[in-house]
This record gives C-alpha cells, sequence and structure tokens, in this order.
C-alpha cells in the first residue's frame, strides 16, 4: 500500500486534516485517510497489514462524530455512488443504495418516484450507510423500519455478508453495528419502501406545519410530509455550515415509568412517551432547558439557543472543550432530575 497513492478504486493520504470531514467543524487529524470508490476494494486493502493492525475508524460525512483527539490509525470513507431499482410494482418498491450516496438526496430520489416511508427523516445530514449504524429517526419514524438486507464487508470473516433486519439488532438510536464498529463496514443498503401508507402525522408540529403551508393533513402525501419536516427542521436547528453540530447530540432517556411519574407529579409539563421494554422516554430537551443550559456558552463551546437537544461549535472550540460542556450539560441534568443523559453520536 503506497501512501498517498491514488487509484480509480482508492486514495490514500497520509497525516490527513479530519476539519472538513466533520459538521462540528473541530480539527483533528489521521494518520492515514483511505477514500474507497469501488467496494472490491476492500479486499485488497484489508489485506494490508496496517489495516489488519491498527485501529480503523469508518467515517460518513462526519454528521455523527465528535473529534475529540487525533485518530491513531486509519479512517476509512466510502464514496461509492448508485441507486438500483431491484423490484418495482404497484405496492412496493425495493432500491439497492450505495453506502456512500447522500441520505437526504436518497429520500428525494424515493419520494420523486412515488415511494412512501421516508419523508419523515427527510434533512438528516449524512450518508446511507451510516443510515442503519444510528437507526436513525426523526419525527416518529426510524429508518430500521424499510431496510430490507444489510451488505457489508465482515472484516472478522474477511468477506462480504448480507445481514437481515433481526440480524441487525435495531433499536432505538441503535443497532448491531453500534455495538461492533471494528467488525462490520456497511457497503449498501437495500430498502423496501410502499407505494402506499397513511403519513405519520403524530408528531408535534407536523400537522401545524402542513397548515401553514395550507396542505389539509387527511390529504397530505409523502412529499408535502416531507416538505413540513424540512421546514421545521430548517427552523428549528442551526446550520452545521454557520455553527459546527451534529444534530440531536443527547438521546431522550428512556426510563421506569414510576420513576417517570415521580417526576411528573413535580413537573406537570414533562413530555413523556411511550417506549419499548415496558419503559417511558423523556424529552432530552425539556430536561437541558429546565436545567437552564439551553443557549448557554462557554468560549465556543455551547448549547444552541434555537433547539436544546443541539451542541454547538459556536467558532473555534475544540473537540475536547466540546465534549467537556457536554459533561456539564449531562450533570446538570443529573443533579436536578436524577436523570442520566446519554450522547447520541460517536465520541473518538
Amino acid at each position: 500500500m503506497n501512501r498517498g497513492s491514488h487509484s480509480p478504486a482508492y486514495s490514500i493520504l497520509e497525516n490527513a486534516s479530519l476539519r472538513a470531514r466533520n459538521s462540528f467543524g473541530v480539527e483533528a487529524r489521521a494518520a492515514l485517510l483511505i477514500d474507497v470508490r469501488k467496494n472490491d476494494a476492500l479486499r485488497e486493502l484489508f489485506g494490508y497489514a496496517m489495516l489488519q493492525r491498527d485501529p480503523v475508524l469508518v467515517l460518513g460525512e462526519g454528521s455523527n462524530v465528535l473529534f475529540t483527539r487525533n485518530w491513531p490509525g486509519v479512517v476509512l470513507t466510502l464514496a461509492t455512488r448508485g441507486i438500483e431499482v431491484l423490484a418495482d410494482d404497484e405496492q412496493t418498491l425495493r432500491v439497492r443504495v450505495a453506502a456512500g450516496e447522500h441520505w437526504n438526496d436518497f429520500v428525494h430520489w424515493s419520494l420523486a418516484r412515488g415511494a412512501c416511508g421516508l419523508e419523515n427523516l427527510a434533512l438528516i445530514p449524512g450518508t446511507v450507510g451510516a443510515a442503519p449504524i444510528q437507526n436513525i429517526g426523526a419525527y416518529g419514524g426510524e429508518v430500521a423500519e424499510f431496510i430490507a438486507t444489510v451488505e457489508a464487508w465482515d472484516r472478522q470473516q474477511g468477506n462480504f455478508v448480507r445481514l437481515q433486519p433481526a440480524q441487525c439488532a435495531f433499536g432505538y438510536r441503535d443497532s448491531l453495528f453500534k455495538h461492533e464498529p471494528d467488525r462490520y463496514l456497511i457497503v449498501a443498503v437495500e430498502f423496501e419502501l410502499p407505494r402506499r401508507r397513511a403519513p405519520h402525522l403524530g408528531y408535534a408540529g407536523i400537522q401545524a406545519e402542513l397548515d401553514a403551508m395550507g396542505v389539509a393533513a387527511a390529504a397530505a402525501t409523502s412529499a408535502q410530509v416531507a416538505e413540513a419536516v424540512t421546514r421545521l427542521r430548517m427552523r428549528k436547528l442551526p446550520d452545521p455550515a454557520v455553527h459546527g453540530n451534529a444534530g440531536s447530540f443527547f438521546k431522550n432517556p428512556r426510563v421506569d415509568p414510576a420513576f417517570a411519574n415521580t417526576l411528573r407529579a413535580e413537573h406537570a409539563d414533562l413530555p413523556i412517551w411511550d417506549a419499548d421494554g415496558g419503559l417511558v422516554k423523556l424529552s432530552a430537551a425539556w430536561l437541558i432547558e429546565q436545567a437552564g443550559c439551553k443557549g448557554e456558552r462557554d468560549g465556543d463551546a455551547g448549547i444552541s439557543a434555537r433547539h436544546a437537544l443541539v451542541l454547538v461549535n459556536h467558532g473555534h472550540a475544540s473537540g475536547a472543550q466540546l465534549w467537556a460542556f457536554a459533561q456539564t450539560v449531562r450533570e446538570r441534568v443529573r443533579a436536578r432530575f436524577g436523570v442520566e443523559l446519554e450522547a447520541e453520536p460517536r465520541i473518538v
């Protein structure tokens, strides 16, 4: 493997800056950065001792990661492209999407072809390959509902594998791929999207946004729901190009119903939703705002004044400074409510 080399299948850069590769815009460097443009190149690359020996971090568009330090090994990105229609009838559209495709572009590609299901996930940043890792979700929807197969390079087997949804262990912002990050490298995702589906409008704000658009909720199309979600996200979330961020930084905590009821007895307006496993979800945004953290900052690290879930880089904060501020927020929420907040992005 020649460092600094380029080929049609991949390129290699030594001591590479990752500032432009993460949406927080923090400076970090990788000992080696490899951009892969063809999946077959993985057989060659993972045959080299360095990729077998040193830590390998798989990076998409960097919209769900916070670098608190340099990466001592290899950062590998999949720059693969392509959407292939596998089956198409009156009921279902089944497609295979390369990992490097931009998620929001794929959402609008599917809507333009009359498919439903992904409209509530519009404008989520990142690549298609990253979507199953986090089991991305927003406004009441989760991507796992529409995943038929995940194709991945299995570093343990040294081969490509096809994983069915049951094998992926999808959960709330969770999956097998989060728990075994050093084993699987997602190269493509197959989706099964319905042609007809009642839109999911139960999440707060969507119906009001449709009303503002002059669209009756009962007659709203998937494309119109996607437009409403896009407007909501653009209004509520800061633009990473202006203030570096990774969207929602904290998960909504899942707690025992009895504990939630005790909190609600003291705080009548605390939002609570049902969750799986006999638990309920609390609003992390509400907890953070009530703890007095919304809009606060320490130097260039802070919580957005527009949305309490969003940790932001106001300019030149380091990843370590951002992570330290996140710990301050967690401590204040824990001290006031006895609730432990968990970070949503991967912390490096």
